[in-house]
Protein backbone atom coordinates (compact mmCIF):
# COMPACT_ATOMS: atom_id res chain seq x y z
CA UNK A 1 0.00 0.00 0.00
CA UNK A 2 1.21 3.36 -0.91
CA UNK A 3 0.91 5.89 1.76
CA UNK A 4 0.19 9.52 0.72
CA UNK A 5 2.55 12.13 1.94
CA UNK A 6 1.33 14.88 4.29
CA UNK A 7 4.05 16.97 3.84
CA UNK A 8 6.61 17.10 1.04
CA UNK A 9 9.84 19.78 0.79
CA UNK A 10 13.12 19.66 1.41
CA UNK A 11 15.28 18.79 4.62
CA UNK A 12 18.87 20.92 4.72
CA UNK A 13 22.09 20.41 6.65
CA UNK A 14 24.14 23.79 6.13
CA UNK A 15 24.69 23.55 2.66
CA UNK A 16 23.39 19.77 2.02
CA UNK A 17 19.83 19.70 0.66
CA UNK A 18 17.57 16.71 -0.48
CA UNK A 19 13.75 16.62 -1.18
CA UNK A 20 12.21 14.47 1.34
CA UNK A 21 8.53 13.89 1.95
CA UNK A 22 6.58 13.38 5.72
CA UNK A 23 4.36 10.38 6.37
CA UNK A 24 1.99 10.22 9.10
CA UNK A 25 3.16 7.38 11.76
CA UNK A 26 0.38 6.38 12.90
CA UNK A 27 -3.27 5.63 12.30
CA UNK A 28 -6.06 7.67 13.36
CA UNK A 29 -7.86 5.69 15.32
CA UNK A 30 -10.04 2.92 15.93
CA UNK A 31 -12.13 0.88 13.48
CA UNK A 32 -15.33 1.79 14.85
CA UNK A 33 -16.71 4.70 13.85
CA UNK A 34 -20.79 5.86 14.51
CA UNK A 35 -22.72 8.67 12.31
CA UNK A 36 -25.68 10.34 13.67
CA UNK A 37 -29.50 8.67 12.26
CA UNK A 38 -32.69 10.02 12.29
CA UNK A 39 -34.22 7.29 14.47
CA UNK A 40 -37.63 7.45 12.44
CA UNK A 41 -36.49 7.48 9.21
CA UNK A 42 -32.99 5.74 9.28
CA UNK A 43 -31.41 8.13 7.75
CA UNK A 44 -28.22 9.70 7.67
CA UNK A 45 -28.21 13.51 8.87
CA UNK A 46 -26.57 15.96 6.90
CA UNK A 47 -24.57 18.54 8.72
CA UNK A 48 -26.03 22.03 6.43
CA UNK A 49 -23.77 25.24 6.19
CA UNK A 50 -26.02 28.03 7.14
CA UNK A 51 -26.12 31.23 7.67
CA UNK A 52 -28.19 32.62 10.68
CA UNK A 53 -29.87 35.98 8.60
CA UNK A 54 -29.90 34.13 4.79
CA UNK A 55 -29.86 30.37 5.02
CA UNK A 56 -28.15 27.71 3.70
CA UNK A 57 -25.05 28.56 1.89
CA UNK A 58 -22.35 26.54 -0.75
CA UNK A 59 -19.24 25.36 1.75
CA UNK A 60 -17.27 26.82 -1.16
CA UNK A 61 -18.31 30.36 -1.06
CA UNK A 62 -16.84 30.53 2.42
CA UNK A 63 -13.80 32.14 3.50
CA UNK A 64 -12.34 31.84 7.14
CA UNK A 65 -12.28 34.79 9.40
CA UNK A 66 -10.52 35.41 12.50
CA UNK A 67 -12.86 37.47 15.44
CA UNK A 68 -10.80 40.47 16.42
CA UNK A 69 -13.66 41.80 18.94
CA UNK A 70 -17.28 40.22 19.42
CA UNK A 71 -18.88 39.68 16.48
CA UNK A 72 -16.37 41.63 14.07
CA UNK A 73 -13.76 39.40 11.54
CA UNK A 74 -11.13 40.08 9.77
CA UNK A 75 -11.79 38.15 6.47
CA UNK A 76 -9.19 36.08 4.65
CA UNK A 77 -9.00 34.13 1.42
CA UNK A 78 -7.26 30.83 0.76
CA UNK A 79 -5.02 32.58 -1.47
CA UNK A 80 -3.83 35.04 0.37
CA UNK A 81 -3.43 32.67 3.44
CA UNK A 82 -1.29 30.67 1.13
CA UNK A 83 0.77 33.66 0.31
CA UNK A 84 1.94 34.22 3.71
CA UNK A 85 5.26 32.03 3.14
CA UNK A 86 8.33 30.99 5.74
CA UNK A 87 11.36 29.21 4.86
CA UNK A 88 9.95 26.43 6.78
CA UNK A 89 6.90 26.15 4.90
CA UNK A 90 8.86 24.34 2.53
CA UNK A 91 12.47 23.51 4.04
CA UNK A 92 13.29 21.27 6.75
CA UNK A 93 16.21 23.62 8.21
CA UNK A 94 18.06 21.86 10.61
CA UNK A 95 19.30 24.34 13.42
CA UNK A 96 20.86 22.57 16.44
CA UNK A 97 21.32 19.07 18.22
CA UNK A 98 20.78 18.34 21.63
CA UNK A 99 20.69 15.09 23.65
CA UNK A 100 17.94 13.07 24.21
CA UNK A 101 17.30 13.55 27.61
CA UNK A 102 17.27 17.23 27.09
CA UNK A 103 13.58 17.26 25.89
CA UNK A 104 11.39 16.65 28.77
CA UNK A 105 8.91 14.00 27.46
CA UNK A 106 5.89 16.37 27.98
CA UNK A 107 6.68 18.06 24.29
CA UNK A 108 6.78 14.99 22.28
CA UNK A 109 4.06 15.42 20.23
CA UNK A 110 3.27 13.27 16.88
CA UNK A 111 5.01 10.89 15.25
CA UNK A 112 6.01 11.43 11.62
CA UNK A 113 8.17 8.94 9.06
CA UNK A 114 10.74 11.10 7.17
CA UNK A 115 12.30 9.51 4.12
CA UNK A 116 13.74 10.94 0.64
CA UNK A 117 11.65 11.96 -2.03
CA UNK A 118 12.83 10.23 -5.39
CA UNK A 119 16.04 8.65 -6.31
CA UNK A 120 18.26 11.53 -6.77
CA UNK A 121 16.98 11.94 -3.22
CA UNK A 122 19.03 9.05 -1.90
CA UNK A 123 22.49 9.98 -1.58
CA UNK A 124 22.30 12.99 0.12
CA UNK A 125 19.81 11.65 2.63
CA UNK A 126 21.97 8.83 3.29
CA UNK A 127 24.59 11.20 4.44
CA UNK A 128 22.09 13.47 6.93
CA UNK A 129 20.70 10.44 8.10
CA UNK A 130 24.28 8.55 9.15
CA UNK A 131 25.74 11.75 10.87
CA UNK A 132 22.53 12.43 12.99
CA UNK A 133 23.20 8.93 14.08
CA UNK A 134 27.04 8.92 14.51
CA UNK A 135 26.07 12.19 16.72
CA UNK A 136 23.71 10.13 18.84
CA UNK A 137 21.93 13.56 18.96
CA UNK A 138 18.82 15.02 18.18
CA UNK A 139 18.25 17.33 14.94
CA UNK A 140 15.78 20.61 16.09
CA UNK A 141 14.33 21.58 12.56
CA UNK A 142 10.81 23.51 11.94
CA UNK A 143 7.77 22.82 9.42
CA UNK A 144 5.01 24.76 8.62
CA UNK A 145 1.91 22.44 8.73
CA UNK A 146 -1.87 23.02 8.63
CA UNK A 147 -1.24 26.68 9.00
CA UNK A 148 1.26 26.17 11.52
CA UNK A 149 4.83 25.96 12.16
CA UNK A 150 6.17 23.44 14.49
CA UNK A 151 8.99 22.08 15.80
CA UNK A 152 10.62 19.34 14.62
CA UNK A 153 12.96 16.72 16.39
CA UNK A 154 14.82 13.83 14.19
CA UNK A 155 16.39 10.93 14.76
CA UNK A 156 17.46 8.02 12.59
CA UNK A 157 15.17 5.26 12.61
CA UNK A 158 16.17 1.65 10.45
CA UNK A 159 16.67 3.26 6.71
CA UNK A 160 15.22 6.81 7.30
CA UNK A 161 14.43 9.29 9.69
CA UNK A 162 11.52 9.88 12.53
CA UNK A 163 10.26 13.40 12.89
CA UNK A 164 8.26 14.26 16.05
CA UNK A 165 6.18 17.61 16.42
CA UNK A 166 7.30 19.46 19.62
CA UNK A 167 4.76 21.15 21.45
CA UNK A 168 5.85 24.77 22.23
CA UNK A 169 6.47 26.01 25.70
CA UNK A 170 2.80 28.17 25.41
CA UNK A 171 0.94 25.04 24.87
CA UNK A 172 1.96 22.94 28.27
CA UNK A 173 0.62 23.31 31.40
CA UNK A 174 2.79 23.72 34.52
CA UNK A 175 2.58 20.78 36.32
CA UNK A 176 2.28 23.02 39.59
CA UNK A 177 -0.85 24.25 38.74
CA UNK A 178 -2.52 20.53 38.77
CA UNK A 179 0.38 19.71 41.77
CA UNK A 180 0.02 21.95 44.21
CA UNK A 181 -2.32 20.47 46.24
CA UNK A 182 -0.77 17.26 46.60
CA UNK A 183 0.62 16.85 50.21
CA UNK A 184 4.40 17.11 50.95
CA UNK A 185 4.03 14.25 53.68
CA UNK A 186 6.48 11.62 53.18
CA UNK A 187 4.93 8.14 52.25
CA UNK A 188 5.04 5.10 54.96
CA UNK A 189 8.53 3.32 54.33
CA UNK A 190 6.92 -0.55 54.59
CA UNK A 191 4.26 0.32 52.33
CA UNK A 192 6.34 1.82 50.06
CA UNK A 193 8.93 -1.36 50.30
CA UNK A 194 5.87 -3.47 50.12
CA UNK A 195 4.62 -1.90 46.88
CA UNK A 196 8.01 -1.84 45.35
CA UNK A 197 7.73 -5.96 45.75
CA UNK A 198 4.35 -5.64 43.67
CA UNK A 199 6.08 -3.37 41.26
CA UNK A 200 8.53 -6.31 40.80
CA UNK A 201 5.98 -8.85 40.55
CA UNK A 202 4.59 -7.44 37.50
CA UNK A 203 7.85 -6.40 35.39
CA UNK A 204 8.13 -7.53 32.05
CA UNK A 205 8.70 -6.68 28.44
CA UNK A 206 6.97 -4.16 26.56
CA UNK A 207 4.85 -5.53 24.05
CA UNK A 208 2.51 -3.33 21.92
CA UNK A 209 0.73 -6.50 20.34
CA UNK A 210 -0.25 -7.47 23.66
CA UNK A 211 -2.87 -4.17 24.43
CA UNK A 212 -5.86 -3.73 22.35
CA UNK A 213 -8.67 -1.56 22.80
CA UNK A 214 -11.11 -3.54 24.62
CA UNK A 215 -14.08 -1.07 24.88
CA UNK A 216 -13.92 -0.91 20.66
CA UNK A 217 -13.67 -4.87 20.61
CA UNK A 218 -16.89 -4.54 23.14
CA UNK A 219 -18.25 -2.02 21.18
CA UNK A 220 -17.81 -4.49 17.91
CA UNK A 221 -19.67 -7.15 19.72
CA UNK A 222 -22.44 -4.74 20.83
CA UNK A 223 -22.94 -4.18 17.42
CA UNK A 224 -23.10 -7.71 16.07
CA UNK A 225 -25.19 -8.66 18.47
CA UNK A 226 -27.69 -6.06 17.74
CA UNK A 227 -27.48 -7.17 13.82
CA UNK A 228 -28.51 -10.50 14.67
CA UNK A 229 -31.18 -8.68 16.66
CA UNK A 230 -30.29 -9.99 20.25
CA UNK A 231 -31.08 -8.19 23.28
CA UNK A 232 -28.42 -6.45 24.77
CA UNK A 233 -28.15 -6.88 28.66
CA UNK A 234 -26.90 -4.17 30.83
CA UNK A 235 -23.53 -4.58 32.34
CA UNK A 236 -23.29 -4.26 35.85
CA UNK A 237 -21.57 -1.24 37.17
CA UNK A 238 -17.99 -2.38 38.88
CA UNK A 239 -17.99 -1.89 42.35
CA UNK A 240 -16.56 0.97 44.24
CA UNK A 241 -13.17 0.36 46.17
CA UNK A 242 -13.03 2.20 49.55
CA UNK A 243 -9.37 1.16 50.51
CA UNK A 244 -9.61 2.05 54.63
CA UNK A 245 -6.64 -0.01 55.75
CA UNK A 246 -3.80 0.55 52.64
CA UNK A 247 -1.50 -1.79 54.29
CA UNK A 248 -3.98 -4.89 54.37
CA UNK A 249 -4.72 -3.77 50.68
CA UNK A 250 -0.78 -3.91 49.94
CA UNK A 251 -0.08 -7.34 52.11
CA UNK A 252 -3.26 -9.00 50.02
CA UNK A 253 -1.97 -7.29 46.68
CA UNK A 254 1.89 -8.64 47.45
CA UNK A 255 0.47 -12.10 48.44
CA UNK A 256 -1.54 -12.73 45.15
CA UNK A 257 -5.17 -12.85 46.96
CA UNK A 258 -8.02 -10.98 45.73
CA UNK A 259 -6.88 -8.22 44.30
CA UNK A 260 -9.71 -5.78 45.64
CA UNK A 261 -8.86 -4.07 48.23
CA UNK A 262 -10.81 -4.61 51.74
CA UNK A 263 -13.71 -2.01 51.73
CA UNK A 264 -13.29 -1.61 55.47
CA UNK A 265 -10.58 -2.12 58.64
CA UNK A 266 -13.65 -4.05 60.27
CA UNK A 267 -13.39 -6.77 57.47
CA UNK A 268 -9.79 -6.30 57.73
CA UNK A 269 -9.49 -7.19 61.30
CA UNK A 270 -11.31 -11.24 61.18
CA UNK A 271 -8.72 -11.87 58.79
CA UNK A 272 -5.98 -11.00 61.03
CA UNK A 273 -7.37 -12.71 64.00
CA UNK A 274 -8.15 -16.27 62.10
CA UNK A 275 -4.59 -16.09 60.77
CA UNK A 276 -3.17 -15.77 64.61
CA UNK A 277 -5.51 -18.62 65.44
CA UNK A 278 -4.39 -20.59 62.84
CA UNK A 279 -0.67 -20.41 64.26
CA UNK A 280 -2.02 -22.06 67.59
CA UNK A 281 -1.80 -25.67 66.36
CA UNK A 282 2.09 -24.94 66.14
CA UNK A 283 2.24 -24.88 69.64
CA UNK A 284 1.14 -28.34 70.04
CA UNK A 285 3.33 -29.89 67.27
CA UNK A 286 6.13 -30.90 70.48
CA UNK A 287 3.66 -32.34 72.38
CA UNK A 288 3.04 -34.67 69.53
CA UNK A 289 6.75 -35.20 68.79
CA UNK A 290 7.19 -36.57 72.29
CA UNK A 291 3.76 -38.90 72.41
CA UNK A 292 5.56 -40.21 69.45
CA UNK A 293 8.86 -40.88 70.85
CA UNK A 294 7.29 -41.90 73.41
CA UNK A 295 5.54 -44.75 71.34
CA UNK A 296 8.61 -45.59 69.68
CA UNK A 297 10.33 -46.64 73.07
CA UNK A 298 7.93 -48.42 74.73
CA UNK A 299 7.50 -50.55 71.32
CA UNK A 300 11.68 -50.98 71.61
Amino acid sequence: MAYRPTWQGHLRLSLVTCPVALYTATNSGGEVHFNLINPDTHNRIKMVTTDPDTGPIERSKLVKGYEVSKGEYVLLSQDEINAVKLESTKTIDIERFVPAEDIDRIYWDNPYYLAPDGKLAQEAFAVIRESMARSGQIALGRVVMSTRERLLALEPRGKGILAYTLRTDAEVRKADEVFESISDKSADPQMIAIAQKIIEQQEGPFDPSQFVDRYEEALKDLIKAKQKGHKVAKVEEPEDTNVVDLMAALRASLGGKDKAPAKSRAKAKPAEKSKATSKAPAKAKPAAKTAAAHKARKAG
